[in-house]
C-alpha cells in the first residue's frame, strides 16, 4: 500500500513506477484472471500484480493519474475484438496489471497521453 498525500491507496509502488515510466502513447492492459498475463509478459511487457482487485475499482483510482490519449480515436480498448487479437496487442504493451477482476473477457487496454505544461507543476 502506498500512503501519499492525493494518491489512491490501491495503486502499489510498481504499478505507480510503471504509470511515471510510460510515455506518450504506451499502452497498459488491465487483466481479468483468465488472462495469460505471465505468458504474455515473457514476450516483453512488464508483469504488475493486482491480485484481488476489480477493474473498475483499479481504474478509478489510475485514472486520478493517468491522462489518456486524446490524439487517438479511442484511448481505451475493451476486449471485444477477437482473442487472439487482443493477445498479440497485448504483447505489445508498456505492462500488464494481472488483476482479480472475475468477469469474462473483462481485460482493458488504456493509452497514455500528454500532460499539459500548466498540469505538470
Amino acid at each position: 500500500m502506498v500512503v501519499l498525500k492525493g494518491v489512491p491507496a490501491l495503486l502499489s509502488p510498481e504499478l505507480l513506477y510503471a504509470l511515471a515510466r510510460m510515455g506518450h502513447g504506451d499502452t497498459i492492459v488491465l487483466a481479468d484472471v483468465n488472462f495469460p498475463t505471465s505468458s504474455i509478459c515473457k514476450c516483453g511487457p512488464e508483469e504488475i500484480r493486482a491480485d484481488g482487485l476489480g477493474i473498475p475499482q483499479l481504474l478509478e483510482a489510475m485514472l486520478k493519474l493517468l491522462p489518456l490519449d486524446t490524439y487517438v480515436e479511442s484511448p481505451s480498448c475493451l476486449a471485444k475484438m477477437e482473442r487472439f487479437e487482443f493477445y498479440e496487442e497485448a504483447k505489445k504493451a508498456f505492462a500488464v496489471i494481472a488483476t482479480g477482476e472475475t468477469a469474462l473477457y473483462g481485460n482493458l487496454i488504456l493509452t497514455k497521453g500528454v500532460l499539459a505544461p500548466e498540469a505538470l507543476f
